[in-house]
This record gives C-alpha cells, sequence and structure tokens, in this order.
C-alpha cells in the first residue's frame, strides 16, 4: 500500500480497477468484481467471458444478459470483449451514503439454458467530496471571566467519503488567545473544540475572528472552511448539559406524521438569562433532516415525513443546547426505524411465451420469473402458489427465480387458453400476497377431423324441380381453428345412367348446400346414393364421409295415355258394334288408359262424359268397360256417339278423353245399307256445323279410301300378272285381281273378332253372324271358327278355274300376338283364344279393310264395286295397325286398383313367348284349301 501511494493519482486508480477485477470468484454461479466510483462509462469491471468459460462472441449466441430487479442499469456487458463495464457516472455517496461497504448486487441470465448467476459489484471510495460545516459562519460569545483552557465545541464538518478520504484532521489559524483541540468521539467522527490559551480582555479586543479549516486524506487534499466570529461576553460560565450523553429510540416505519416520538432535556446551571436554553438541529447533507423537527423551546422530535425502512432502517440526529449568551451543549439521537409488512411481493418476469403449441411435451417452460418483496425478515419469505386443476407447476430456481412448466399434454379443443394466476405470498402478520397474469394461448395442431351432425342423410326433391334449387345444406363441424377447421365440401363422383352425377348434382364447396342441375323426372329414376366428404385444411388434411340418400317424389305431370282405343290414322273414327238383341250388362269395348305417374297420381277412373243415347251406355269407374245399361230398342239409332273421359286422382287432376262411335245392328248388311246414313243421330238440338264436320271427314275417308283401293289394285294386278307368267296352265289370266286380295287376311281379322262370316256366290250376300250375348265377357273360342270356312270363293271364279288352288299365304308373324290380358276392347279377364294375330303391316291392313268394304258393298246393293260403302270405313278402326301395344310402354306396375292388393303385371313374356297353337291354325285351313 505504501507503493500505491507513491504513484500518481491516475495510475494508482487503473491499477486498483485492474486489481479489483481479479478479486473474487465466489460458491458456483456467483461473482464479485470491484470498480471505483466517479469512473467514464464503458470502464472494464470484470470480465464476465472467461468467468463463465465461454467465448467473448459466444455470450450474444447464448443470450446473456444482465436483468436486475427495476433499478438503473449500472452495468452493461460488452459483447466483443465478453467483459463486463460501466453503464454511466457511479456515485458511490448516491448509492450507499458512508456505508464501509458499497455492494451492488444484480444477475446475469445465460437464455439458452435459463442459468442464473449472481453478480455482486463493490464500488470502491475515491476523494470526490470536500469536508463541509453546516454553516458558513459561526458566532460564538465568551465571557471575559472566563479563564484559559476552557473548551467551546464547534460546529464539526461533514465528508461523504469514506476511510482515508474522508474528514482527517481540522486546521485553525493563529492566533494569540485560541488553540484548536479536536477530539475523537465514540462513534468515530473527530469534534474540534477551540481552547482559550490566554485571558480575554473584552476593552483590549472585543471580537475574534478565527478561520477554522477541515481536511481530509485524499490526494489531493480536500478542504472546506468555516468562519467563527468570537464576542466576548461578560460573567457566563456554564454550559447547557443534556440529561443524555445519547439518545436511542425505535420507531415502526408506519408511524403517521405529526406523532412525537421523542423530547430532549439539557439544563444549565447559570440563572436568568444565562440559563434560557434553546434546542437547534444540526443541518446535515442526510435526509434526516427532512424527515424530523426539533422545537426550539421544548425540545420535542416530530415526524415531518413518512417513514421507510426500505430507504433508512435508521437516523442520526444532531442536537444542539445553547443558553442565553450562547454556550452550547452536543447530543445525538439515533432514530430506528421498525420494519412492518407493508410491501406486498413484487414480480419481475424475466421471460415469458405467450402461445404453445398443443402437442408440447411436459416440462415445457413457459416463463421464468423472479419474486422480490423490499420487506425484511419474515415479512419478506416469499411462496409461490397455482391454482389447482391447471396442468402447469412450478420450479424454484436461485435467488427467487421460479420457472412455470407444464406438466401433461394440452388440447387446445378442450381449452384454447389459459389464464394462468401465479400468487406471492409474504410471511408476514398479516400476509400480503401479489398475483401475477399470464396469458397463454394453445396453438391448434391439426389433430381432429370434420365430423357431420348426423351418421346419414336424407332429402326429398319433387320432379320437375328448377334447375339451380337447393336440396339440402350440410354441416360438418371441425373443433380445430383457423386453416385446420377450414371445411370444403365434396361428392364422390360415379356414373348415373351414361352420365357423371357431377351433371345431376353439385355440392357448394364452402357452405355444403347441395343443389340440383338438372329438372329431375321421377318416371328417370327415383332415388340417389350420394356419398358427400367434408375435409379440412389442415396439413395433412382430415377428413369424414356421410352417405346422403336422394329420394325423387312424383308430381301429377302426366296425362292418363288412352291406349284403347287408339285414334286411326287415317282419319276415320273408328267403330264398336252392339247386336240389338243384347241384354242389359252386354260387353261392348272396353276403354285401357295407363298413366305414367305412380301412387294416387296413377290411380285412374273412367266416367261417361257425353252419349248420344243417354242410359243406353255405363261406364266402369276402376275397370272402363263399356257396357249397355238397358236393352237395346228399335228406336234407338244405328250410330250411338260416346265420350269417355278418364282422370287420374292427382293434384290437381289430369285427364284425357276418347270418343267412341257403337254401331248398333243385327248382322252385316244391317250395317253395311246404313253406313251412308251412320251420321249423327236426329238430335233436335244437335248444331248444324256437328253435321257439317261429320260430312266433310267422311268425303275425306273416302276420298283416302278410294285411293287406297286404286293402289292397291293396281299392285294385285302386276303381282297376279308375274305369277300367270311362271304357271303353266296360264287359266287365271283373265280374272279380276280384286277377287283374291287378302283371304287368309281377311280370315285372321275375323278370327280376331271371333265372328262368323260366311258369303255365298250365288247370291252374292254375305251375311254377318253375331253370337248370342257372353254375359261372362268372353268372345267365342277360335276353335269354334276355325271348323267353318270363313270365305268362299265367287261362284264365277269357280266354275271359270275349277280346282286350281290360291296361293298359300305365309303365316303370320308371332310379333303380333297378344295374350287376352293385353287384346284390347274387352276386359282383361276374358277366357278367349290368345292366338289371334294381326295383320303384318299397314298395307296388309288396308287391304282387309278394302274386301271387307268391297263384300259388304256386294251383299248390300248386288253390286262388285269396291268403292261403295265408304262410310264403312270407321269398322277397320278398332283392329288397324294403330294400336300396337308393343310399342307402348308399360306403366301397368304404376296403377294401383281400388279395393284391390294388385296391380296390372306386364305381360311381355306371353309375347315373347312361342307362338300360340292357333297359329298353325292358319297353314291347316290352308290345307283344307289345297285339298278341294
Amino acid at each position: 500500500m505504501a507503493v500505491l501511494q507513491k504513484l500518481p493519482q491516475r495510475r494508482r486508480l487503473v491499477l486498483l480497477c485492474l486489481l479489483s477485477a481479479a478479486l473474487w470468484v465466489a460458491a458456483v454461479g456467483q461473482m464479485r468484481y470491484s470498480v471505483p466510483e466517479e469512473v467514464d462509462k464503458g470502464s472494464f469491471v470484470g470480465n464476465v467471458a472467461k468467468d463463465l468459460g465461454l467465448e467473448p462472441l459466444a455470450l450474444a449466441e447464448r443470450g446473456v444478459r444482465i436483468v436486475s430487479r427495476g433499478r438503473t442499469q449500472l452495468f452493461a456487458l460488452n459483447p466483443r470483449s465478453g467483459s463486463l463495464v460501466t453503464a454511466g457516472r457511479i456515485d458511490r455517496e448516491e448509492l450507499c451514503a458512508q456505508s464501509a461497504k458499497c455492494l451492488v448486487s444484480f444477475n446475469i441470465l445465460v437464455e439458452d439454458k435459463l442459468t442464473i448467476y449472481s453478480v455482486e459489484v463493490e464500488i470502491t471510495d475515491i476523494n470526490d467530496n470536500a469536508p463541509g460545516f453546516g454553516v458558513e459562519e459561526l458566532e460564538l460569545k465568551i465571557s471575559e471571566t472566563t479563564t484559559p483552557g476552557f473548551r467551546i465545541p464547534l460546529k464539526s464538518a461533514h465528508d461523504a467519503d469514506i476511510r482515508e478520504n474522508t474528514l482527517q484532521k481540522y486546521e485553525l489559524n493563529p492566533n494569540d488567545h485560541f488553540s484548536l483541540d479536536v477530539r475523537n468521539g465514540a462513534d468515530g467522527n473527530k469534534y474540534p473544540e477551540l481552547v482559550l490559551e490566554r485571558a480575554l480582555d473584552r476593552e483590549e479586543e472585543a471580537v475574534h475572528h478565527l478561520v477554522l479549516m477541515a481536511l481530509d486524506g485524499g490526494d489531493p487534499v480536500r478542504s472546506g472552511t468555516s468562519r467563527i466570529r468570537v464576542m466576548v461576553l461578560d460573567v457566563n460560565d456554564n454550559a447547557p448539559v443534556f440529561t443524555q450523553p445519547e439518545y436511542h429510540v425505535s420507531v415502526p416505519e408506519n408511524m403517521p406524521v405529526g406523532t412525537r416520538i421523542l423530547t430532549v432535556t439539557a439544563t444549565d446551571a447559570d440563572e436568568g438569562y444565562n440559563a434560557q436554553v434553546a434546542y437547534f438541529q444540526e443541518k446535515n447533507p442526510g435526509k434526516s433532516s427532512e424527515v424530523f423537527e426539533l422545537k426550539p423551546a421544548s425540545g420535542e422530535i416530530t415526524i415531518i415525513k413518512g417513514l421507510d425502512y426500505e430507504d433508512a432502517k435508521f437516523h442520526e440526529i444532531d442536537i444542539e443546547a445553547q443558553d442565553g449568551p450562547g454556550l452550547l451543549t452536543r447530543t445525538k439521537v439515533i432514530v430506528t426505524v421498525l420494519d412492518v409488512n407493508d410491501n406486498a411481493p413484487e414480480f419481475y418476469m424475466t421471460t415469458a411465451t405467450s402461445s404453445i403449441s398443443e402437442d408440447s411435451p411436459p416440462g415445457t417452460i413457459i416463463a421464468l420469473f423472479n419474486v422480490h418483496d423490499r420487506d425484511s425478515g419474515q415479512n419478506a419469505f416469499i411462496t409461490c402458489s397455482l391454482p389447482e386443476n391447471l396442468p402447469f407447476k412450478l420450479e424454484r430456481s436461485v435467488d427467487n427465480y421460479h420457472r412455470l412448466v407444464t406438466t401433461r399434454a394440452l388440447d387446445r379443443e378442450q381449452f384454447p387458453s389459459y389464464n394462468i394466476t401465479v400468487t406471492a405470498k409474504d410471511g408476514g402478520n398479516p400476509s400480503l400476497s401479489t398475483d401475477a397474469h399470464v396469458l397463454l394461448q394453445v396453438a391448434d395442431i391439426n389433430d381432429n377431423p370434420p365430423t357431420f351432425l348426423h351418421t346419414s342423410y336424407s332429402a326429398y326433391v319433387p320432379e320437375n324441380n328448377p334447375r339451380g334449387a337447393s336440396i339440402i345444406s350440410l354441416t360438418a363441424n371441425d373443433p380445430d381453428s383457423d386453416y385446420n377447421a377450414h371445411v370444403t365440401y365434396s361428392l364422390t363422383e360415379y356414373t348415373l345412367q351414361g352420365a357423371p352425377l357431377s351433371s345431376y348434382i353439385s355440392i357448394h364447396s364452402d357452405t355444403g348446400v347441395l343443389y340440383a342441375l338438372r329438372s329431375f323426372d321421377y318416371e328417370q329414376f327415383r332415388e340417389l346414393q350420394l356419398w358427400v366428404t367434408a375435409q379440412d385444411s389442415g396439413d395433412p388434411p382430415l377428413s369424414s364421409n356421410v352417405s346422403l340418400s336422394l329420394f325423387i317424389l312424383d308430381q301429377n305431370d302426366n296425362t292418363p295415355e288412352i291406349l284403347y282405343p287408339a285414334l286411326p290414322t287415317d282419319g276415320s273414327t273408328g267403330m264398336e258394334l252392339a247386336p240389338r238383341s243384347a241384354e242389359p250388362g252386354y260387353l261392348v269395348t272396353k276403354v285401357v288408359a295407363v298413366d305414367r305417374d305412380s301412387g294416387q297420381n296413377a290411380w285412374l277412373s273412367y266416367r261417361l262424359l257425353k252419349a248420344s243415347e243417354p242410359g243406353l251406355f255405363a261406364v266402369g269407374l276402376h275397370t272402363g268397360e263399356v257396357r249397355t245399361a238397358r236393352a237395346l230398342l228399335d228406336r234407338d239409332a244405328l250410330k250411338q256417339s260416346l265420350v269417355v273421359a278418364v282422370q287420374d286422382h292427382g293434384q290437381p287432376p289430369l285427364s284425357a278423353t276418347v270418343t267412341l262411335t257403337v254401331a248398333v245392328a243385327d248382322s252385316i248388311p244391317d250395317v253395311l245399307a246404313d253406313l251412308d246414313s251412320l251420321e249423327p243421330s236426329a238430335n233436335p238440338d244437335a248444331s248444324d256445323l256437328t253435321l257439317y264436320l261429320v260430312v266433310a271427314v267422311a268425303a275425306v275417308s273416302c276420298v283416302f279410301l278410294a285411293f287406297v283401293i286404286v293402289l292397291l289394285a293396281l299392285r294385285l294386278r302386276r303381282w297376279h300378272m308375274s305369277r300367270l307368267l311362271q304357271t303353266s296352265g296360264g287359266g287365271l289370266e283373265g280374272l279380276p285381281a280384286s277377287h283374291f286380295v287378302g283371304v287368309d287376311g281377311m280370315q285372321a281379322f275375323l278370327q280376331t273378332y271371333s265372328h262368323e262370316v260366311s258369303l255365298t256366290a250365288g247370291s252374292r250376300k254375305s251375311h254377318l253372324i253375331f253370337p248370342q250375348p257372353n254375359y261372362a265377357d268372353t268372345l267365342i273360342s277360335q276353335e269354334s271358327c276355325e271348323k267353318k270356312d270363313f270365305l268362299s270363293a265367287p261362284q264365277s271364279l269357280l266354275e271359270d278355274k275349277g280346282e286350281e288352288t290360291l296361293p298359300q299365304q305365309a303365316p303370320p308373324n308371332t310379333d303380333w300376338r297378344f295374350s287376352q290380358a293385353q287384346r284390347p276392347g274387352t276386359s282383361g279377364s276374358q277366357n278367349g283364344d290368345e292366338t289371334g294375330t294381326w295383320p303384318n303391316n299397314q298395307f296388309d291392313t288396308e287391304m282387309l279393310q278394302a274386301m271387307i268394304l268391297a263384300s259388304a258393298s256386294e251383299a248390300a246393293d248386288g253390286s262388285s264395286t269396291l268403292g261403295a260403302g265408304a262410310g264403312t270405313m270407321g269398322l277397320s278402326a278398332r283392329y288397324g295397325p294403330q294400336f300396337t301395344l308393343q310399342h307402348v310402354p308399360d306403366y301397368r306396375q304404376n296403377v294401383y286398383i281400388p279395393g284391390s292388393n294388385a296391380t296390372l303385371t306386364n305381360a311381355a313374356g306371353k309375347r315373347d313367348g312361342k307362338a300360340p297353337a292357333g297359329g298353325n291354325g292358319n297353314k291347316k285351313k290352308s290345307g283344307k284349301k289345297e285339298k278341294k
């Protein structure tokens, strides 16, 4: 130390800084350094990188930083050198006043490992404060009778520095009467006293002026001065005396302002004015003068400012008692501040995480914080706690540091966030506590697929819906968030009736609303099975499927279709035959209709809308059978017109009408004779317009029939001429071709009717024999018809050509055969023959019509002209080529029959099966003709 004292001041400071920087590294986790006060900013304090065992450049990479408890940061880390340096000017006296040691504590945090190191830096004193007196000028009064050797205490000086830099000595300017003596107090301070060396003579010198100098031991030495004016008085030889040389008092820090804590008392042995004592508080540089007030007259000490144990644990009050003439006595009052639990714990959050992934493992650190209480003793003992049932816990570290970590895996769908309340409670009585809140958001991961509300869905759509109509809205919920919860909808693609499903149905990818892209038709398909997929937008995405059954609801959008009687294509009105001998209930014909709808929309009912002879015919409500309601009379017209309406039971109902013409006659001649008169029955109420229309239709029909007959004749003649050239006899060249037209075809026609027809050559008359009424609604079987020759060749032809046979007609096409259930006209329950055949084509049908008309005309009029009786053209309409059930859709499965649990069944098997035995009947008959 002697060597250091010899060096210059600045060099000594540098060496002292280097020596103090390498002082101590204490136990594990704590470092100690030393630095003089008032050094420049950035001055070296200690090598932190070396003490931590790190490279200087690694400090920034590992997040090494200084953390403190809210006070002004006095030190900083140099990232280049790894050294601890000063962050600004440090005033030791401001930090620690005159404490023997001035220690500044803080912590260094290594963030990558969350490790805390305690650091203590001692601030060493330098001589930066000069000694100072409380007053610049002191006035003393001394009696002239004072004997030499009398001591007068003087105002002492104060130096904020410590040790050798503090006050070391006093000096008094030289004079003849006074000298200076310094007394060392019990507290270690030096108190100057003025000693009277020689008796005073007021008459010689009434006032003495002295200069008292206070010097410290710094280098260079600093000093302070106080002027002393000594006034010489007459006789006052006793100074005041305090009752105690030093006063001690303890005061709780929560003592209210204005409270008297102590009363000092000093007595003076003098009398009168010389014994009047006044008390004065010595003005020190400290803060005690701002906290306490001394009343000069009574010596009471009161609190004028709130005490704070955390600011100052004790206060020293210097008090002087002065008598009237000016003699004084000094004493000291030491006030000890008692701590009370008036400070709650304080949180210093070092680092905290605001968000954590829900798949983070247990033990993940959420926050690191420090808890501090400014109180002392038991009042500063802190315990931290968390609410129960939280997946977190606290781990205590060094120096009241705590870690908040997870204890189990988190689930964002159950708890998307946590408002964690950490409670710090001290050990005072009553105890004080502080809550700190950590708001933690749980980050979502895609761990939940979308979920539909139901396992399957069904929807109903009426047919004929508008395009773009919404059908149903499907919703899938995803408990995740953001993109993980954004659900898109799609349909599983497949082919429906040759077209992709996406051409029928579409789904909105965002809303899940199902739209119809087409107008559905119940008759096309009735149900759709769909699979809807809901997929989120996570990575990887999750999805789920649900089935959707889409049912098409039928609407009454199809009008009943009348299959029989079909509208003829040749312009005729069609005709049904009823014998005059028919009794009530005789089955005249049957209206057959179907409806392509289903259920009640396809339930058909029949009613007679209009009749030329009311009450003569009746129509079955559900069967469509037209029967006679009473016996036919002679006065009944030959031609009866009926309008039958067919109506379904839809809402609203749809209907169709058909007009039936019934010819009432006992024989074919009667019918043919009156064909020209088959006009609407003379009804006085009928309008002339109806008559004109009937006449016009008859005329057009006659013209068309004549054209067809001429065409048939030409084709038959050509065919007959070619046959004559091939035969060897050649004896038929002169025969008219009209006698050979469609013989077998006519037999087939008549067999279908199940009527017996006989034509005689001699009389050239034809008879149409009606069977007796069959009340079982059955027709005469084909076998009875096959036993007779329905058509005989004209006698003239037989005489001219002898036994020559006609060419055999090929058997009819079995594709045109219909079962009794499918045969138009009568009820499907008939037991008649099912082997009847239709003409193969329209040409054969027209030939058959021509032959019937020609034969009927010859029988009635005695003429063989084919053109006669054009009015009978409607007879062929019933079995004309217009009605071909083979080309009509079968909708009988849609028909509901009231009062029965049966529906119409498809009899296609009968049409497509083997040819009936009746088909060979024509072949046998042809063979018989050849034998003749």
